[in-house]
């Protein structure tokens, strides 16, 4: 299998060895901010543009950074390079003024390929778990002395805006697959967490999926570290088999970071791992096992780098997490809430699994969604039947869009309809509006219950909703 002709392609690289002008459009997005801060922390003059004042754009101007609300063709001039995301259209007006001018443009893709140049890098790529993974392995680095750089698309303790520099040769980001990233990043190492189907808008069949992740993991010239419990991670696997530089997490017995126990606890998980044939316990305030899998894989990439076991496994207990991943917000009526970035089915089952077993429910499960991006529901609406058996309660709300294009017919409603044609004795409710979900909860939920919301939208300020209707 070859791999689509559409595919993004590399673009020349940018020497960014030397002092540059970077103009950053878009620079308030949460891709652009931390390339932005990272680029001024290296020594670049950084200029940025957004449409809406922020306070991410606040945090970007105290780094010293010249932020402009709205675009013109002037706050290019003068820049060696302007850089932009996939969410930037063609006919941006800065973008139009630099290719009238001359100036070099890259997609983000491009600068953070540029940067991998020059440092030496270290891919998280996966399908889930790719925020805390690239979260606590900078973290291990950090605790073991190795002082990295990072790039994170998540809100982590010491990064504002989801950056690190660090004076070390080290460079860990968080390689998003979905608009070709991964396609074309120049990487030393590689953490592949799992594999699963999604964006297929972008790659056409779930083949296509999986020949990313392996050709990522050929061009890779230092360790690869792979799901060894992923059954859909086996091409990565079976094409570097034998090599030395393959390492593996997972509970099975071939792995070479091996999870024995996940014990859940009143702070969080103990995991009994074996790496390399030595047995330790990790300690960790996170919960479920998706997390005890995001360990082990940092452990693993930690340890290829020459981390000493039992510092990678302390590191851990101190490592707090990623905002949105399984984050505690109050309660409501004596029941816990809990806010989860889980959007896929495969999340949405680890993070109900991780809600039921937490120490403080006595009661139900009751499972909040939002939908998420119109084509990816009208495509995988039937693939969400099941990830919610666990939940006693289950109610879905309207698709939010994330910048995809309405699509006539594509609701909420079409997850729910698969959930109870596959069992037609579970309580589903279908919520389309924010009222209608905080209406229906406060109705039901009761002392002793986990109510965890979920979804990469704005269902993030569901719990602050539910608690101002009971004020």
């Amino acid at each position: 299998m070859s791999p689509l002709p559409s595919r993004r392609q590399p673009e020349e690289l940018i020497d960014l060895s030397v002092s540059r002008r970077c103009h950053v459009v878009g620079i308030g997005g949460p891709g652009m901010s931390p390339l932005a801060s990272l680029l001024a922390a290296r020594g670049h003059q950084v200029s940025g543009s957004d449409m809406r004042d922020s306070e991410v754009i606040e945090i970007l101007r105290h780094e010293g950074i010249a932020v402009s609300l709205g675009h013109s063709a002037e706050a290019v001039h003068g820049a060696d390079v302007v850089t932009f995301s996939t969410a930037i259209p063609a006919s941006n007006s800065e973008l139009v003024e630099a290719g009238t001018k001359g100036i070099p443009l890259r997609h983000r893709s491009g600068l953070l390929a540029s940067l991998c140049a020059i440092t030496e890098s270290i891919g998280v790529a996966g399908t889930h778990g790719k925020t805390t993974t690239t979260a606590l392995l900078t973290h291990i680095l950090v605790t073991a002395g190795r002082d990295p750089s990072c790039i994170v698309g998540g809100q982590v303790g010491g990064m504002p805006v989801g950056a690190r520099h660090g004076n070390g040769p080290l460079f860990v980001l968080e390689c998003d697959e979905s608009d070709g990233t991964l396609d074309v990043l120049l990487l030393e190492s590689l953490i592949i967490t799992n594999i699963d189907v999604d964006h297929l808008d972008y790659f056409g069949s779930f083949e296509q999926v999986q020949l990313c992740f392996v050709d990522a993991a050929q061009r890779a010239s230092g360790y690869v570290v792979a799901n060894a419990d992923d059954l859909l991670s086996r091409p990565v696997i079976e094409a570097l088999a034998a090599q030395k530089r393959l390492r593996t997490f997972g509970r099975a017995a071939s792995s070479d970071v091996q999870i024995d126990a996940v014990t859940p606890t009143t702070d969080g998980i103990e995991i009994s791992i074996r790496i390399d044939g030595q047995n330790l316990i990790c300690v960790s305030p996170l919960r479920g096992d998706h997390n005890a899998m995001n360990i082990a894989a940092a452990v693993a990439m930690a340890t290829s780098l020459g981390v000493d076991a039992n510092t990678a496994c302390s590191a851990v207990t101190s490592f707090s997490g990623v905002a949105r991943r399984f984050t505690e917000r109050g309660e409501f009526g004596g029941a816990l809430l809990i806010d989860d970035y889980a959007h896929l089915p495969a999340e949405i089952e680890a993070a109900i699994a991780a809600a039921s077993s937490h120490p403080s429910r006595t009661g139900r499960t009751i499972a909040v969604f939002q939908p998420n991006r119109f084509h990816r529901i009208a495509a995988m609406a039937d693939t969400y039947a099941d990830c919610f058996d666990n939940a006693d309660i289950v109610v879905v709300t309207d698709v939010y869009a994330s910048g995809t294009a309405f699509i006539e017919g594509v609701t909420g409603e079409l997850v729910v309809n698969a959930i109870r044609a596959a069992h037609p004795t579970a309580q589903v409710v279908w919520a389309p509006t924010r009222q209608d979900i905080v209406d229906f909860v406060a109705e039901t939920i009761q002392s002793g219950d986990v109510c965890i919301s979920m979804g990469c939208g704005d269902i993030e300020t569901f719990p602050d909703d539910l608690q101002k209707a009971g004020q």
